[in-house]
């Protein structure tokens, strides 16, 4: 048997998407329980859960009061009967074999989690969701993360969307760590990496993930993805990748250039050939992935405010384990 978890608050938008994809899988729905998590939503999300339930025994309802992610994975886990958990985004369509494709993989692999390739899609067809989507796509706005921007084989990674695990793979490392609102998944990948574990990705499985709706609430995620990316490596006792690393050397360069630029003519001179640098880079992706002259500036501004909120963030965060500071946040979408 399989468990599914997934996570929501004020998903009315996604939800229906997202069950009737689960509904269309090709794993027997007798050997599945699909357990939605609710942080206490003021929409109608929880009112078209309970519409499905009542038509399919296996889907559940769940609530999480304290509203964060990690705390609802862990309330599925608790609860699941399933000898394998499968982690879902209700962001998500998922194609008709998610399921079963998965677990073959898992077991096959040898592996501790497997998952697979997001498709970044608009949630409508305006420009600027356009131009989100592509940048949530792109290697200048992600780096190396394959599994945003691709793959031609199954191969050993640092971390998946979403995932699919062994229940085991809990009592042998433990929980989601709930004092990560956000980048929980990187910590606990990074712990399974750590105690000799593998993960992989599976780029024959493509989700369909929804990106956000507006640039502020991508700066908002990605200062969050930032944010907590310090007290992740802290908990580990190192950095699981080094892509990291850029966006805060961006943003310092930005900040300190911008001092020594205003001192002496030589690093203004630097300075701004290394902006003119970043933005011929930023020009060139943005054309590489549209041809659209409407989306085309869209995307410029969009990249440097993934790059800037993310390195901020992480500044922050340093910041925060420096002063010993919390990092308590709100991440309602």
């Amino acid at each position: 048997m399989i468990s599914i978890i997934c996570p929501i608050y004020n998903e009315e938008k996604y939800i229906e998407k997202c069950i009737e994809s689960i509904l269309l899988q090709d794993f027997p729905k007798e050997d599945m329980e699909v357990l939605f998590v609710d942080g206490m939503s003021t929409d109608r999300t929880r009112e078209l859960v309970r519409a499905y339930s009542e038509q399919h025994p296996f889907i559940h309802l769940l609530d999480n009061p304290d509203k964060i992610v990690p705390v609802a994975l862990n309330i599925g886990i608790r609860v699941a009967k399933g000898d394998i958990i499968i982690r879902l985004d209700a962001h998500a369509e998922y194609p008709n074999n998610y399921f079963s494709i998965l677990t073959e993989r898992l077991n096959a692999l040898g592996a501790d989690n497997v998952g697979g390739v997001c498709r970044t899609l608009p949630v409508n067809d305006t420009p600027v969701c356009q131009a989100i989507a592509f940048a949530l796509s792109s290697p200048f706005g992600m780096g190396n993360s394959y599994f945003r921007i691709g793959a031609q084989r199954e191969m050993p990674v640092d971390t998946v969307p979403f995932g699919c695990f062994r229940k085991t793979i809990f009592e042998k490392i433990g929980m989601f760590d709930e004092d990560l609102v956000r980048n929980q998944d990187d910590e606990f990948n990074g712990r399974i990496i750590r105690d000799g574990g593998k993960i992989y990705l599976i780029p024959s499985v493509v989700i369909n993930y929804y990106a956000r709706d507006t640039i502020g609430k991508v700066s908002k995620m990605f200062y969050q993805y930032g944010l907590f990316k310090p007290l992740v490596n802290k908990k580990l006792g190192k950095p699981a990748t080094l892509r990291q690393f850029f966006p805060p050397g961006f943003v310092l360069g930005l900040l300190i250039g911008g001092i020594l630029a205003c001192l002496h003519p030589i690093f203004l001179a630097i300075y701004l050939i290394v902006l003119a640098l970043y933005l011929i880079a930023d020009l060139l992706f943005s054309l590489k992935s549209t041809r659209n002259p409407k989306i085309v500036p869209i995307l410029m501004a969009v990249f440097p405010v993934i790059h800037v909120s993310y390195g901020w963030g992480y500044l922050v965060g340093i910041g925060k384990i420096l002063l010993n500071k919390s990092f308590s946040v709100k991440t309602n979408r």
